[in-house]
């Protein structure tokens, strides 16, 4: 089993950057994919980006494009969600999530394990 624990989130004023840190520990060299979603307060688990374990390929959500970007450590077994451009509408908690067993994409029924999430608050 994978376990998954984000760090790095706080308060910050817009404009400015954060980054977020998914530690995996466990059984990872059965992940195929990560994945970082966030909810805001009262709306929907929303997809942020998702990254392929094996081609290291990553997409992004629209809305995030161009400001944000998921990198990641092998040797940490770390996941990075580097986040550029705050703007207070980036308000959520923050998720990573791992796949065993399928190739990730934006849904969040296709990751089976789950972080206890990371809060970042933009403010104005």
């Amino acid at each position: 089993q994978v376990q998954l624990v984000e760090s790095g989130g706080g308060l910050v004023q817009a404009g400015v950057s954060l980054r977020l840190s998914c530690a995996a520990s466990g059984r990872t060299f059965s992940t195929y994919a990560m994945g970082w979603f966030r909810q805001a307060p009262g709306k929907e688990r929303e997809f942020v980006g998702s990254m392929r374990w094996s081609s290291g390929y990553i997409y992004y959500a629209d809305s995030v494009k161009g400001r944000f970007t998921i990198s990641r450590d092998n040797a940490k077994n770390t996941v990075y969600l580097q986040m550029n451009s705050l703007k207070p509408e980036d308000t959520a908690v923050y998720y990573c999530a791992a796949s065993t067993t399928t190739t990730g994409g934006s849904r969040s029924g296709n990751y089976d394990l789950w972080g206890q999430g990371t809060p970042v608050t933009v403010s104005s």
